[in-house]
Protein backbone atom coordinates (compact mmCIF):
# COMPACT_ATOMS: atom_id res chain seq x y z
CA UNK A 1 0.00 0.00 0.00
CA UNK A 2 1.52 3.20 -0.98
CA UNK A 3 -0.23 6.03 1.64
CA UNK A 4 -0.87 9.66 0.37
CA UNK A 5 -2.48 11.95 2.53
CA UNK A 6 -4.31 14.94 2.21
CA UNK A 7 -3.55 17.93 4.09
CA UNK A 8 -4.97 21.04 5.33
CA UNK A 9 -2.88 23.34 3.58
CA UNK A 10 -1.29 27.27 4.85
CA UNK A 11 -4.54 28.90 4.93
CA UNK A 12 -2.84 32.70 4.88
CA UNK A 13 -2.12 35.65 7.38
CA UNK A 14 -4.28 34.85 10.92
CA UNK A 15 -5.99 31.92 10.06
CA UNK A 16 -4.69 28.52 12.03
CA UNK A 17 -7.91 26.20 11.83
CA UNK A 18 -10.91 25.49 9.49
CA UNK A 19 -13.62 23.36 9.58
CA UNK A 20 -14.55 20.33 7.41
CA UNK A 21 -17.93 21.49 5.50
CA UNK A 22 -17.96 18.39 3.38
CA UNK A 23 -16.83 15.39 1.49
CA UNK A 24 -17.24 14.76 -1.87
CA UNK A 25 -16.40 11.72 -1.57
CA UNK A 26 -16.77 8.48 0.90
CA UNK A 27 -14.16 5.80 2.12
CA UNK A 28 -13.36 3.11 -0.37
CA UNK A 29 -14.39 5.36 -3.38
CA UNK A 30 -11.90 6.07 -6.30
CA UNK A 31 -10.52 9.50 -6.42
CA UNK A 32 -8.18 10.75 -9.61
CA UNK A 33 -5.58 13.14 -8.96
CA UNK A 34 -6.90 17.09 -8.65
CA UNK A 35 -10.16 16.09 -7.98
CA UNK A 36 -12.00 17.72 -5.70
CA UNK A 37 -12.66 15.48 -2.49
CA UNK A 38 -13.52 17.80 0.86
CA UNK A 39 -14.63 21.59 1.30
CA UNK A 40 -13.04 23.28 3.70
CA UNK A 41 -14.33 26.24 5.85
CA UNK A 42 -13.00 29.30 7.11
CA UNK A 43 -14.08 32.61 8.78
CA UNK A 44 -13.16 34.36 5.27
CA UNK A 45 -13.44 31.69 2.50
CA UNK A 46 -14.48 28.40 1.62
CA UNK A 47 -11.70 26.32 0.12
CA UNK A 48 -12.16 23.54 -2.09
CA UNK A 49 -8.97 20.97 -1.53
CA UNK A 50 -8.43 18.52 -4.51
CA UNK A 51 -6.77 14.94 -4.33
CA UNK A 52 -2.85 14.59 -4.40
CA UNK A 53 -2.85 11.83 -6.04
CA UNK A 54 -5.10 9.26 -7.78
CA UNK A 55 -6.28 6.16 -5.78
CA UNK A 56 -8.40 4.82 -3.17
CA UNK A 57 -9.83 7.25 -0.68
CA UNK A 58 -9.53 4.36 1.99
CA UNK A 59 -9.46 6.66 5.13
CA UNK A 60 -11.05 9.35 6.60
CA UNK A 61 -9.46 11.28 9.15
CA UNK A 62 -11.72 14.96 9.69
CA UNK A 63 -15.55 14.11 9.66
CA UNK A 64 -18.03 17.05 8.70
CA UNK A 65 -18.14 19.40 11.26
CA UNK A 66 -14.58 18.50 12.59
CA UNK A 67 -12.36 21.84 13.50
CA UNK A 68 -8.92 20.81 11.55
CA UNK A 69 -5.38 23.03 12.42
CA UNK A 70 -3.01 23.74 9.45
CA UNK A 71 -0.76 20.74 8.73
CA UNK A 72 -4.08 18.24 10.03
CA UNK A 73 -4.39 14.81 8.19
CA UNK A 74 -8.27 15.45 6.21
CA UNK A 75 -7.84 11.80 4.87
CA UNK A 76 -5.41 9.17 2.98
CA UNK A 77 -5.14 7.70 0.12
CA UNK A 78 -3.94 4.47 -1.28
CA UNK A 79 -2.36 5.56 -4.12
CA UNK A 80 -0.97 1.97 -5.65
CA UNK A 81 -4.76 1.21 -6.55
CA UNK A 82 -5.08 3.10 -9.87
CA UNK A 83 -8.70 2.40 -11.61
CA UNK A 84 -9.21 -0.32 -9.46
CA UNK A 85 -10.74 0.98 -6.28
CA UNK A 86 -13.14 -1.56 -4.38
CA UNK A 87 -16.31 -1.56 -5.81
CA UNK A 88 -18.52 0.60 -3.37
CA UNK A 89 -22.19 -0.14 -3.71
CA UNK A 90 -24.83 1.16 -6.71
CA UNK A 91 -26.05 4.08 -5.96
CA UNK A 92 -29.30 4.16 -7.89
CA UNK A 93 -30.65 7.72 -9.29
CA UNK A 94 -33.63 9.60 -7.81
CA UNK A 95 -36.13 9.08 -10.37
CA UNK A 96 -38.57 12.40 -9.68
CA UNK A 97 -41.87 11.99 -11.20
CA UNK A 98 -42.24 14.65 -13.81
CA UNK A 99 -45.18 16.45 -11.98
CA UNK A 100 -43.09 17.18 -9.04
CA UNK A 101 -39.96 18.61 -10.63
CA UNK A 102 -41.43 21.57 -10.83
CA UNK A 103 -42.22 21.75 -7.02
CA UNK A 104 -38.72 20.51 -5.87
CA UNK A 105 -37.09 23.02 -7.54
CA UNK A 106 -38.62 26.03 -6.48
CA UNK A 107 -39.76 24.99 -3.10
CA UNK A 108 -36.90 25.71 -1.06
CA UNK A 109 -34.39 22.88 -2.30
CA UNK A 110 -30.88 23.46 -0.60
CA UNK A 111 -27.69 22.96 -2.79
CA UNK A 112 -25.43 20.63 -1.47
CA UNK A 113 -23.47 22.54 0.05
CA UNK A 114 -26.12 24.90 2.02
CA UNK A 115 -27.56 20.93 2.90
CA UNK A 116 -24.82 19.96 4.78
CA UNK A 117 -25.07 23.95 6.97
CA UNK A 118 -28.79 23.33 7.63
CA UNK A 119 -28.89 19.47 8.58
CA UNK A 120 -25.77 20.41 11.13
CA UNK A 121 -27.99 23.03 12.51
CA UNK A 122 -31.21 21.56 12.48
CA UNK A 123 -32.40 24.07 10.69
CA UNK A 124 -36.01 23.07 8.74
CA UNK A 125 -37.47 25.99 7.00
CA UNK A 126 -35.45 28.54 5.27
CA UNK A 127 -36.30 30.78 1.91
CA UNK A 128 -34.24 30.74 -0.66
CA UNK A 129 -32.87 32.95 -2.50
CA UNK A 130 -30.98 31.56 -5.83
CA UNK A 131 -32.73 30.78 -8.85
CA UNK A 132 -36.69 29.21 -8.54
CA UNK A 133 -36.33 29.63 -5.10
CA UNK A 134 -33.06 27.59 -4.42
CA UNK A 135 -31.64 27.87 -1.53
CA UNK A 136 -27.79 28.84 -1.82
CA UNK A 137 -25.32 28.72 0.67
CA UNK A 138 -25.58 32.18 1.64
CA UNK A 139 -29.29 31.46 2.45
CA UNK A 140 -28.38 28.70 4.95
CA UNK A 141 -25.96 30.70 6.70
CA UNK A 142 -28.17 33.88 6.85
CA UNK A 143 -30.61 31.09 8.61
CA UNK A 144 -28.00 30.10 11.04
CA UNK A 145 -27.20 33.66 11.93
CA UNK A 146 -30.61 34.28 12.70
CA UNK A 147 -32.67 32.36 15.13
CA UNK A 148 -36.13 33.73 13.55
CA UNK A 149 -35.07 31.38 10.78
CA UNK A 150 -35.87 28.34 12.84
CA UNK A 151 -39.21 26.46 12.80
CA UNK A 152 -40.53 27.59 15.69
CA UNK A 153 -44.49 28.36 16.30
CA UNK A 154 -45.34 32.46 16.87
CA UNK A 155 -47.18 31.17 20.39
CA UNK A 156 -43.51 30.32 21.02
CA UNK A 157 -42.15 33.22 20.28
CA UNK A 158 -45.24 35.57 22.04
CA UNK A 159 -44.81 33.55 25.10
CA UNK A 160 -41.08 34.14 25.46
CA UNK A 161 -39.53 31.15 25.09
CA UNK A 162 -35.63 30.45 24.08
CA UNK A 163 -34.47 29.11 21.05
CA UNK A 164 -31.52 28.06 21.10
CA UNK A 165 -28.98 27.24 18.06
CA UNK A 166 -25.15 26.31 18.25
CA UNK A 167 -23.25 28.96 16.94
CA UNK A 168 -21.91 28.45 13.32
CA UNK A 169 -18.07 27.72 13.04
CA UNK A 170 -17.90 30.93 11.14
CA UNK A 171 -19.46 32.92 13.70
CA UNK A 172 -17.37 31.18 16.52
CA UNK A 173 -14.36 32.02 14.53
CA UNK A 174 -15.21 35.56 13.71
CA UNK A 175 -15.53 35.74 17.65
CA UNK A 176 -12.58 34.49 18.66
CA UNK A 177 -10.63 36.05 16.61
CA UNK A 178 -12.08 39.60 16.87
CA UNK A 179 -11.63 38.58 21.14
CA UNK A 180 -7.77 37.66 20.50
CA UNK A 181 -7.13 40.78 18.70
CA UNK A 182 -8.70 42.56 21.98
CA UNK A 183 -6.01 40.80 24.10
CA UNK A 184 -3.16 41.32 22.41
CA UNK A 185 -3.47 44.52 20.68
CA UNK A 186 -3.12 48.00 22.35
CA UNK A 187 -6.34 49.25 20.77
CA UNK A 188 -7.34 52.93 20.84
CA UNK A 189 -9.80 54.84 18.83
CA UNK A 190 -8.94 58.66 17.30
CA UNK A 191 -11.99 60.83 15.84
CA UNK A 192 -12.21 63.34 13.87
CA UNK A 193 -14.54 65.21 11.16
CA UNK A 194 -14.61 65.90 7.75
CA UNK A 195 -16.83 68.01 5.63
CA UNK A 196 -17.91 66.12 2.47
CA UNK A 197 -19.09 69.21 1.17
CA UNK A 198 -16.37 69.18 -1.85
CA UNK A 199 -16.59 65.32 -2.92
CA UNK A 200 -20.47 65.30 -2.84
CA UNK A 201 -19.63 68.78 -5.11
CA UNK A 202 -17.10 67.18 -7.28
CA UNK A 203 -19.01 63.78 -7.55
CA UNK A 204 -22.68 65.67 -8.43
CA UNK A 205 -20.77 67.68 -11.11
CA UNK A 206 -19.00 64.81 -12.84
CA UNK A 207 -21.27 61.55 -11.73
CA UNK A 208 -22.97 60.97 -15.32
CA UNK A 209 -19.76 61.72 -17.34
CA UNK A 210 -17.71 59.41 -15.22
CA UNK A 211 -20.23 56.32 -15.30
CA UNK A 212 -20.79 56.69 -18.99
CA UNK A 213 -16.80 56.27 -19.27
CA UNK A 214 -16.13 53.94 -17.29
CA UNK A 215 -19.20 52.08 -16.32
CA UNK A 216 -19.05 52.19 -12.95
CA UNK A 217 -20.32 55.08 -10.39
CA UNK A 218 -17.80 57.17 -8.81
CA UNK A 219 -18.45 56.48 -4.60
CA UNK A 220 -17.02 58.06 -1.70
CA UNK A 221 -14.90 54.94 -0.61
CA UNK A 222 -12.40 56.03 -4.19
CA UNK A 223 -11.50 59.21 -2.40
CA UNK A 224 -10.93 57.97 0.92
CA UNK A 225 -8.74 54.53 -0.47
CA UNK A 226 -6.65 57.84 -2.36
CA UNK A 227 -6.73 60.03 1.28
CA UNK A 228 -5.68 56.66 3.41
CA UNK A 229 -2.89 55.55 0.70
CA UNK A 230 -1.39 59.34 0.87
CA UNK A 231 -1.57 59.76 4.44
CA UNK A 232 0.31 56.41 4.90
CA UNK A 233 3.07 57.39 2.92
CA UNK A 234 3.14 60.94 5.49
CA UNK A 235 3.03 58.15 8.19
CA UNK A 236 4.75 55.28 7.40
CA UNK A 237 4.54 53.85 11.20
CA UNK A 238 0.41 53.42 10.46
CA UNK A 239 1.60 50.76 7.73
CA UNK A 240 3.50 49.01 9.44
CA UNK A 241 2.73 45.47 11.41
CA UNK A 242 4.80 44.07 14.26
CA UNK A 243 6.05 40.32 14.53
CA UNK A 244 7.62 39.75 17.78
CA UNK A 245 9.83 41.95 18.86
CA UNK A 246 10.45 43.48 15.46
CA UNK A 247 8.72 46.48 13.39
CA UNK A 248 7.65 45.33 10.11
CA UNK A 249 7.60 48.70 7.64
CA UNK A 250 5.29 47.85 4.54
CA UNK A 251 6.18 49.85 1.33
CA UNK A 252 3.49 49.01 -0.09
CA UNK A 253 -0.18 49.58 -0.27
CA UNK A 254 -3.06 46.93 -0.17
CA UNK A 255 -5.64 48.31 1.39
CA UNK A 256 -8.79 45.97 2.83
CA UNK A 257 -12.17 46.87 2.00
CA UNK A 258 -14.41 45.73 4.88
CA UNK A 259 -17.54 44.04 3.53
CA UNK A 260 -20.59 42.89 5.26
CA UNK A 261 -22.42 39.61 4.05
CA UNK A 262 -25.05 37.70 5.39
CA UNK A 263 -22.39 35.08 7.10
CA UNK A 264 -20.44 38.31 8.43
CA UNK A 265 -17.73 40.73 7.54
CA UNK A 266 -14.96 39.99 4.82
CA UNK A 267 -11.88 41.87 3.84
CA UNK A 268 -11.20 41.34 0.52
CA UNK A 269 -8.11 43.37 -0.45
CA UNK A 270 -7.16 46.04 -3.10
CA UNK A 271 -4.18 45.18 -4.25
CA UNK A 272 -1.42 48.31 -5.73
CA UNK A 273 -4.12 50.42 -4.61
CA UNK A 274 -1.59 53.22 -4.94
CA UNK A 275 -1.63 52.55 -8.88
CA UNK A 276 -5.15 52.33 -9.02
CA UNK A 277 -7.22 55.29 -10.58
CA UNK A 278 -10.75 56.57 -9.24
CA UNK A 279 -12.36 54.52 -11.49
CA UNK A 280 -9.80 51.54 -11.14
CA UNK A 281 -10.90 51.32 -7.67
CA UNK A 282 -14.31 51.38 -7.68
CA UNK A 283 -14.92 48.17 -10.28
CA UNK A 284 -12.37 46.46 -8.12
CA UNK A 285 -14.99 47.50 -4.83
CA UNK A 286 -17.46 46.40 -7.02
CA UNK A 287 -16.15 43.07 -8.26
CA UNK A 288 -14.85 42.25 -4.65
CA UNK A 289 -17.97 43.00 -3.25
CA UNK A 290 -19.98 40.96 -5.21
CA UNK A 291 -17.73 38.02 -4.96
CA UNK A 292 -18.24 38.36 -1.02
CA UNK A 293 -21.88 38.03 -1.20
CA UNK A 294 -22.10 35.36 -3.77
CA UNK A 295 -19.40 33.62 -1.35
CA UNK A 296 -16.93 32.91 -4.50
CA UNK A 297 -13.81 35.05 -2.37
CA UNK A 298 -10.23 33.09 -2.91
CA UNK A 299 -7.72 33.28 -0.07
CA UNK A 300 -5.59 34.89 -2.25
CA UNK A 301 -8.36 37.88 -2.33
CA UNK A 302 -8.45 37.76 1.65
CA UNK A 303 -4.57 37.93 2.76
CA UNK A 304 -1.80 40.14 2.77
CA UNK A 305 -3.80 43.51 3.97
CA UNK A 306 -1.41 46.50 5.12
CA UNK A 307 -4.50 48.55 6.35
CA UNK A 308 -8.39 48.30 6.16
CA UNK A 309 -11.14 50.79 5.27
CA UNK A 310 -14.64 49.94 6.89
CA UNK A 311 -17.91 52.02 6.17
CA UNK A 312 -20.48 51.53 8.71
CA UNK A 313 -22.42 54.72 7.00
CA UNK A 314 -23.87 52.39 5.01
CA UNK A 315 -25.83 50.83 7.44
CA UNK A 316 -26.71 54.03 8.88
CA UNK A 317 -23.77 54.56 11.82
CA UNK A 318 -23.28 57.71 13.45
CA UNK A 319 -20.08 56.61 15.12
CA UNK A 320 -18.30 53.53 15.88
CA UNK A 321 -14.94 52.55 16.66
CA UNK A 322 -13.82 49.76 14.36
CA UNK A 323 -11.44 46.96 15.56
CA UNK A 324 -8.11 46.16 14.00
CA UNK A 325 -7.94 43.39 11.40
CA UNK A 326 -4.81 41.42 12.44
CA UNK A 327 -1.95 41.42 12.02
CA UNK A 328 -2.66 45.49 11.00
CA UNK A 329 -2.41 48.11 13.03
CA UNK A 330 -4.81 50.21 11.77
CA UNK A 331 -8.19 50.76 10.17
CA UNK A 332 -10.41 53.37 9.35
CA UNK A 333 -13.83 54.18 10.06
CA UNK A 334 -16.18 55.52 8.01
CA UNK A 335 -19.71 56.88 9.26
CA UNK A 336 -23.28 58.24 7.93
CA UNK A 337 -23.00 61.58 5.78
CA UNK A 338 -25.35 64.15 8.52
CA UNK A 339 -25.87 67.66 7.78
CA UNK A 340 -24.53 69.56 10.57
CA UNK A 341 -24.50 73.71 11.21
CA UNK A 342 -20.71 74.00 10.67
CA UNK A 343 -18.64 77.45 11.49
CA UNK A 344 -16.88 78.01 8.51
CA UNK A 345 -13.51 80.18 8.67
CA UNK A 346 -15.41 83.31 7.29
CA UNK A 347 -17.62 83.28 10.67
CA UNK A 348 -20.34 82.56 9.11
CA UNK A 349 -22.26 79.21 10.28
CA UNK A 350 -23.47 76.95 7.55
CA UNK A 351 -25.28 73.19 7.17
CA UNK A 352 -22.82 71.76 5.61
CA UNK A 353 -23.04 67.25 5.03
CA UNK A 354 -20.42 66.39 7.50
CA UNK A 355 -18.92 62.81 8.45
CA UNK A 356 -17.07 61.61 11.54
CA UNK A 357 -14.16 59.28 10.79
CA UNK A 358 -12.59 57.24 13.19
CA UNK A 359 -8.91 55.76 13.43
CA UNK A 360 -8.40 52.26 15.32
CA UNK A 361 -5.20 51.70 16.07
CA UNK A 362 -2.21 49.60 17.71
CA UNK A 363 -0.80 51.47 20.24
CA UNK A 364 2.19 49.59 20.96
CA UNK A 365 4.11 51.24 17.66
CA UNK A 366 1.46 53.80 16.54
CA UNK A 367 2.12 56.75 19.31
CA UNK A 368 -1.24 59.03 19.76
CA UNK A 369 0.62 61.96 17.97
CA UNK A 370 0.95 60.16 14.75
CA UNK A 371 -3.00 58.51 14.88
CA UNK A 372 -3.67 62.06 15.64
CA UNK A 373 -1.91 63.09 12.63
CA UNK A 374 -2.87 61.00 9.90
CA UNK A 375 -6.20 61.00 10.37
CA UNK A 376 -6.27 64.85 10.16
CA UNK A 377 -4.21 64.39 7.22
CA UNK A 378 -7.52 62.12 5.55
CA UNK A 379 -9.39 64.84 6.92
CA UNK A 380 -7.45 67.92 4.63
CA UNK A 381 -7.47 65.61 1.37
CA UNK A 382 -11.02 64.92 1.38
CA UNK A 383 -12.12 68.52 2.28
CA UNK A 384 -9.91 69.47 -0.75
CA UNK A 385 -10.31 66.60 -2.85
CA UNK A 386 -8.76 68.53 -5.71
CA UNK A 387 -5.26 68.33 -3.87
CA UNK A 388 -5.01 64.80 -4.08
CA UNK A 389 -6.15 63.97 -7.33
CA UNK A 390 -2.95 66.15 -8.31
CA UNK A 391 -0.83 65.28 -5.90
CA UNK A 392 0.05 68.45 -4.21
Amino acid sequence: MSKVQIIVPALGESITEATVAKWYKNSGEFVSKDEVVVELETDKVTLEIVAPESGQLFEIAAQTGASVAIGAVLGTIDSSILGTAAVTPAVTPEVIPAKDIQETTTKNYPSPAAKVILNSNNIKEVCGTGKDGRITKADAMAAVETPQALSIKPSEAVQGKETRTKMSRLRQTIAKRLKDVQNTAAILTTFNEVDMFEVMKLRAENQEEFQKKHDVKLGFMSFFVKAVITALKDFPMVNAQIDGEDVVYKHFYDIGIAVGTDSGLVVPVLRAADALSLADIEKSITNLGKKARDGKLSMSDMVGGTFTITNGGTYGSLLSTPIINPPQSGILGMHNIVQRPIGLPNGEIALRPMMYIALSYDHRIIDGKEAVQFLVRVKQLIEKPIKMLIEI
